[in-house]
């Protein structure tokens, strides 16, 4: 009988924690949840796996309660989620998002090392470290030329990652994945911000939707597509770097478009431009080619933009009239 494989996943509580639990669960695992202990900490994206999940206190600043989990769970696969993700924020919070973002995965690498170099670990890079980009579109060869704190430390992240593979001989993999999104997506994100904004709107509870550059254009992907490879990466005989990514670029405009479309509105009606939601630097064409992933991996992306959209904001027309008992 094939032994349980057991996951350690930082970040859980968050949107591609809470898939990759979802997705792990399916394929038999046994998962571990790392949550920092806090006062504040939502369990809204995973109260539906709760009781199949086990959660345990533990903190990247802290490398000790990283050693203790490892000891105690032991688990074959690490995957490192756990982040101040929020770009906006990284300016306003540059030294936290360093310390988080970029020595957190040195923390969480060490104590692999110290505990069990066996286990394989996932690391969440990001699309933001190309930033300024120097070739479209970008592939794992891209140099980096990060626009934000949060892209600076992701840049570290991946990089840490990369030193301990090759200096400890460690099955190490960064996935860096282009913008992926879902109803689970935290309100601060233009994503969610439309959707939920349309949704208010439909609902008569607001007459307009304030955004920042309307022009900027994404990669967007479905997270729950995009968490299947980072599970892909960790099972393969070699550990490498993988783009993960949809290859197809939208402007928020065209969010915007087809999110009131979905509801019959018309977003010119709607949506103000408002400097303060402007970056101080915004980055260039972010589009990726995972034509390694989709060759080595077998990934492709399941979910269209069009059908990501129209799930976003059924999902929270569905939870404002819930909440509006409408």
């Amino acid at each position: 009988m094939a032994k349980i494989k057991r996951a350690l996943i930082t970040g859980i509580t968050g949107q591609d924690g809470s898939y990759l639990a979802e997705f792990l669960l399916d394929m038999g695992y046994e998962v571990i949840g790392m949550i920092r202990r806090s006062s504040t900490v939502n369990f809204e994206r995973i109260k539906h796996i709760q009781d199949k999940v086990t959660l345990v206190s533990g903190d990247l600043f802290d490398e000790v309660s990283l050693i203790h989990i490892l000891r105690e769970y032991r688990p074959n696969e690490v995957y490192n989620l756990a982040a101040q993700s929020f770009v906006q924020t990284s300016w306003s919070q540059p030294v936290f998002t360093g310390e988080v973002t970029a020595l957190g995965v040195t923390r969480i690498l060490d104590a692999i090392r110290i505990v069990d170099p066996d286990i394989r670990f996932y690391q969440a890079s990001s699309s933001e470290m190309f930033g300024k980009v120097v070739e479209v579109p970008q592939k794992e060869t891209t140099p980096f030329y990060p626009r934000s704190p949060y892209g600076v430390a992701k840049v570290y992240g991946h990089w840490i990652t990369v030193n301990y593979r090759e200096s400890y001989d460690m099955f190490a993999c960064s996935g860096i994945l282009f913008n992926h999104e879902s109803e689970r997506r935290g309100l601060e994100f233009v994503t969610r911000k439309i959707s939920h904004g349309v949704a208010r709107i439909k609902l008569g509870l607001d007459k307009e939707l304030r955004l920042g550059n309307l022009e900027a254009q994404r990669d967007w992907g479905f997270a729950g597509d995009y968490v299947k490879a980072m599970w892909m990466m960790l099972n393969q005989d070699q550990p490498s770097d993988y783009v993960i990514a949809t290859g197809k670029t939208h402007s928020v405009r065209r969010f915007c478009e087809l999110a009131f479309d979905h509801v019959g509105l018309d977003y010119r009606d709607y949506v103000v431009q408002d400097e303060r939601f402007m970056r101080p630097a915004e980055v260039d064409l972010l589009i990726g080619d995972a034509t390694k992933a989709r060759t080595t991996l077998g990934w492709h992306p399941e979910t269209s933009f069009e059908e990501l959209v129209a799930r976003m904001v059924e999902s929270d027309l569905r939870l404002l009239k819930q909440a509006q008992h409408l």
